[in-house]
């Protein structure tokens, strides 16, 4: 059995842009601790002994300058460069049909600007997927969830949904390959767009099992992520 990872990299970081971030620096391109984002998410699962091989899917124009970066930092051994969509849904598909993997190998795909996923987090993942077919990386909510009807006036509340049945998706999310390479056909046919890959794989109708995740794994997509990512990194 064999670990393949996706990281989805092809992001134009409209939110940093927002923020006061130049367009022109997509947030995967961005220094954190003196290294590129995408740079710190590639250290992560090279430390992985049992990954084998990570494929990052960029947009056409950033494909030479993704490897110039990966072989600049030492992390080229693993690491393939392919092309990416205009989606997430897309670079990952597009990954996918470059994976030389068997039905029963794992897949893992990784937002490229979660840079602080620890390893620990990774092998449990692996092994979740070993047991179940499909796993993610969660948090379960700590604040109180509302659901809302959108009126003209604003959002109105409809329900108050108990916390122990949420939980905060991150990633990694792990599948068998034959069975996530199936789960991506079925939507494409079907026309389906998913916010992530369990979404995918999860109308299917195939159960997904979920795996502790943290605080720190935080998703780098404002200003003030770049701080406290920074912040994390000092203390470790």
């Amino acid at each position: 059995m064999k670990v393949f990872v996706i990281l989805p990299a092809a992001g134009l970081g409209t939110r940093m842009a927002a923020g006061g971030v130049s367009p022109a620096a997509p947030k995967q391109f961005l220094t954190l601790h003196g290294l590129p984002i995408l740079i710190h998410s590639l250290r992560a699962f090279e430390a992985v002994s049992r990954v084998d091989t990570i494929y990052v899917a960029v947009r056409k124009n950033e494909i030479d300058r993704v490897k110039t970066q990966v072989a600049g930092h030492g992390v080229a051994a693993k690491v393939h460069v392919v092309e990416g969509g205009d989606t997430r849904q897309e670079s990952v598909s597009n990954a996918l049909a470059a994976l030389p993997c068997t039905d029963d190998d794992i897949v893992l795909v990784h937002d490229a600007v979660r840079p602080l996923i620890d390893p620990v987090t990774i092998d449990r993942t692996i092994d979740s997927v070993a047991k179940h077919g499909a796993a993610i990386v969660a948090l379960p909510a700590i604040d109180t969830i509302k659901q809302v009807e959108r009126t003209a006036d604003g959002a109105i509340i409809t329900s108050t949904i108990p916390r122990e049945l949420i939980v905060q998706a991150q990633t990694p999310q792990g599948f068998r390959c034959g069975l996530l390479k199936r789960a991506f056909a079925e939507a494409q046919a079907d026309g389906f767009v998913g916010t992530d890959e369990a979404s995918i794989v999860e109308r299917s109708g195939v159960e997904v099992a979920v795996v502790m995740g943290s605080a720190k794994n935080l998703k780098i997509t404002q200003p003030g992520d770049l701080e406290l990512a920074e912040f994390y990194l000092k203390q470790s």
